[in-house]
């Protein structure tokens, strides 16, 4: 067992959250693509940004989780 410093802690939860983030991206792009192409007409594939801020919010919810007693 190896006890890791904040910092170290906090960079985990910060991949954990946006590999959260991508994962649902990634979700999100593979529904629309199993739609039959007849059936979207024209429409283009979303595009889903992930940024910075997006990723602190989803990493302070996990964080609070695990600081939960």
């Amino acid at each position: 067992m190896s006890n890791k410093s904040g910092f170290e802690l906090r960079t985990d939860i910060l991949g954990m959250a946006q590999g959260l983030l991508e994962g649902n991206r990634d979700q999100q792009i593979g529904q629309f693509y199993s739609v039959h192409e007849d059936d979207r007409r024209g429409q283009k594939a979303p595009v889903i940004e992930i940024n910075t801020n997006d990723v602190i919010k989803v990493a302070r919810e996990l964080y609070e989780f695990v600081n939960e007693k």
